[in-house]
């Protein structure tokens, strides 16, 4: 694997083991924000990959994709993925949607795609008649707040808001164009993941991503609210790492 390239902004946790797992960030979010979660992964035994979405970081200059398709078309011209297949994919939120574009964009290329972990997410088929998502920069900030999982820290710098608002405007207007019919299918087994207290995505809705794999399908809820993930770190990646 180690021959295998990657575009730079690809950030690899490797595990040592046969499992390669690829974690598809939340709206806004950056690679660093699931480095923690890579790590548990790698410990784990998964080789981790995180994507880095355009406006941030290395990507801060390169213009953001119009449509989460785009995004996921955009990410799997990344790499060779099929080095690295059977892929297990992991989306928190809005990643969750992305992952499944890069699955379905994997299944026309000949890419196996054997699990999608589907974490905090309405499902696609859903996602159209969820509630959309602020752009304005004041109901933008407010929702960022809202949600939690970002350092309190980080939100009262200014420096870091500045650079943290177009990233997430640009990922809400890509997903507010979202939609998908409820027989849009993936064959990999998809594994809806989500926190009990979430007060942004509804268990019907997480639900009903059973409807959207041609595979087996589970559901989880772990204590916690949108962001419970990082509150089970070491519990979620042994599952995806299994």
């Amino acid at each position: 694997m180690g021959r295998l390239e990657f575009q730079p902004w690809i950030k690899r946790f490797p595990g040592g083991g046969t499992v390669s797992v690829v974690v598809f960030p939340h709206a806004g979010g950056a690679a660093a924000t699931y480095r923690d979660f890579a790590t548990a992964l790698a410990h784990a035994g998964a080789d981790a990959y995180i994507v880095q979405y355009p406006q941030r970081a290395e990507r801060l200059t390169q213009p953001p994709a119009p449509t989460l398709e785009h995004l996921a078309a955009d990410l799997f011209g990344a790499a060779d993925w099929s080095a690295l297949a059977p892929l297990r994919l992991f989306g928190h939120c809005m990643g969750a949607l992305v992952a499944f574009e890069f699955a379905r964009t994997a299944h026309s290329q000949g890419v196996p795609v054997q699990q999608l972990w589907a974490s905090a997410s309405d499902a696609p088929s859903t996602a159209a008649a969820a509630p959309r998502v602020p752009t304005t920069d004041r109901e933008l900030l407010r929702d960022v707040v809202a949600l939690g999982g970002t350092d309190p820290r980080l939100l009262a710098d200014a420096d870091f808001i500045d650079m943290l608002l177009p990233s997430i405007r640009a990922d809400y207007r890509a997903w507010n164009t979202y939609a998908r019919d409820a027989d849009v299918r993936v064959p990999a087994d998809i594994h809806a993941v989500g926190g009990t207290a979430d007060t942004r995505v509804a268990e019907n809705s997480l639900r009903t991503w059973a409807s959207h794999t041609d595979g087996a399908f589970t559901f989880e809820l772990f204590d916690g609210e949108h962001f419970y993930l990082h509150q089970h770190l070491d519990a979620l990646a042994a599952r995806v790492a299994a």
